[in-house]
């Protein structure tokens, strides 16, 4: 598996406007991984009707625009946890909802691109 905390600072290091939609953020995304020689395949089927944005190993990266509903997301991310494929996840969002550390056993880590803009909205 793919170290969670370097996938994370490979992430981190991005800028990204806020007028961007979902999937220019998964080209940026996408950029960054390459950047920081981190193998992934984009939008990977890890369950029957269960796509994850980017995964990178057994790490599974989400990302949403804006802040995401708490309930569907925490159903969503259970549902990737779920697979034998996903050993960790990471939300990527404009406002990351306060999540918990473990999801099934599995590190769920979060992201807030309004942190990467150096502002407080």
């Amino acid at each position: 598996m793919h170290d969670l905390d370097n996938i994370l600072y490979a992430i981190s290091k991005v800028r990204i406007p806020h007028m961007r939609c979902e999937y220019d953020l998964h080209d940026i995304i996408a950029a960054a991984l390459d950047a920081g020689c981190i193998p992934y395949r984009h939008e990977a089927l890890v369950a029957p009707g269960r796509r994850v944005d980017f995964l990178c190993g057994a790490v599974g990266i989400e990302v949403k625009r804006g802040k995401p509903q708490y309930k569907p997301l925490l159903r969503q991310l259970f549902a990737y946890a779920e697979s034998p494929m996903i050993a960790a996840l990471i939300l990527v969002a404009d406002r990351a909802p306060s999540l918990p550390e473990m999801i099934l056993g599995k590190r769920l880590r979060s992201l807030s691109l309004e942190r990467l803009w150096g502002v407080a909205l």
